[in-house]
C-alpha cells in the first residue's frame, strides 16, 4: 500500500493579516502548514506573538517555530526596533520609509529556507505585498524570485522550494476581500506598527489597513484608539 506524501509549506506569520491569510490560501490548497514566527525586538512583538499563537490555533498548525533575533534590535536603524526613532504618524512617506527594517524579508526567508530543507517542506509563503511595500525593496516580486533562486542554488540537490506570494499584486482593499472569502479570523490579527493594546490608525500600517476595509465596504474587528 502506498504512503501519500503531505506536501508542506513553511509559512511566515507574523499575526498579521496578510500572513494570516497567506496562511489561510496554502492550507486551502491542500498543504500542511509549518508556522514560522519571529521575534525581532519589534515595538508590537507580544502583541504579534500573541496573534501568532492565536491564527495557528484556529489553523491547527501543530509544527511551529518561535525564533528570536535580537540582532535587529543590537542593529537599529529601523523605527520598528529602535525607540529612539518615532514611527511615522503623518501618512505615507516617499522613498525608503524608517519602519524599513534593513534585509528584514531576506534574512525571514533565509531561515525559512533551512527549516523548510529540514522538514523536506516543498514550498514557504510569504505575505509580501507590492502596494503595502510602501517603498520597502525587500517587498518586490522580482525580489522574492532572486530569493528563490539563491535558495534552490545554496540547498542540497534535492531540495526544491517554491517561494508562495499570492498577495504580490493585491490592493489592501481586495486582501480585505479575500480574507472574508477565506472566512480569516480578522479579530486575531494586528497590523500597528506602535501600540499593542489598541491600534493607533495613524501610523502607516494602520492607514493602509483602515483604508483597505473601507474601501472593502466592511468594518475592521481589532480595536483602535
Amino acid at each position: 500500500m502506498e504512503t501519500k506524501t503531505t506536501k508542506k509549506a513553511v509559512c511566515i506569520m507574523s499575526g498579521g493579516m496578510d500572513s494570516t491569510l497567506t496562511a489561510y490560501m496554502m492550507k486551502d490548497a491542500g498543504y500542511e502548514i509549518i508556522g514560522v514566527h519571529f521575534n525581532y525586538a519589534q515595538r508590537t512583538q507580544q502583541k504579534e506573538l500573541e496573534c501568532f499563537e492565536a491564527v495557528c490555533e484556529v489553523l491547527d498548525v501543530k509544527n511551529k517555530y518561535i525564533l528570536d533575533l535580537d540582532f535587529f534590535e543590537k542593529l537599529g536603524a529601523s523605527a520598528l526596533t529602535d525607540t529612539k526613532i518615532d514611527v511615522p504618524t503623518g501618512g505615507i512617506e516617499e522613498g525608503v520609509p524608517v519602519t524599513y527594517v534593513p534585509f528584514r524579508n531576506g534574512i525571514f526567508l533565509s531561515m525559512a529556507a533551512a527549516i523548510a530543507e529540514k522538514e523536506d517542506a516543498e514550498a514557504i509563503a510569504i505575505g509580501v505585498v507590492e502596494e503595502d511595500s510602501s517603498g520597502y525593496p525587500d517587498c518586490k516580486e522580482d525580489y522574492i524570485a532572486a530569493m528563490q533562486k539563491a535558495i534552490n542554488l545554496g540547498t542540497k540537490d534535492t531540495t526544491n522550494i517554491t517561494i508562495h506570494k499570492p498577495l504580490v499584486h493585491l490592493k489592501k482593499s481586495q486582501i480585505v476581500t479575500e480574507a472574508l472569502k477565506y472566512n480569516v479570523a480578522l479579530e486575531l490579527t494586528w497590523s500597528c506598527y506602535k501600540d499593542e493594546n489598541a491600534a493607533c490608525g495613524v501610523c502607516d500600517s494602520c492607514r493602509l489597513r483602515l483604508a483597505g476595509f473601507e474601501q472593502a465596504g466592511v468594518k475592521d474587528p481589532i480595536k483602535y484608539v
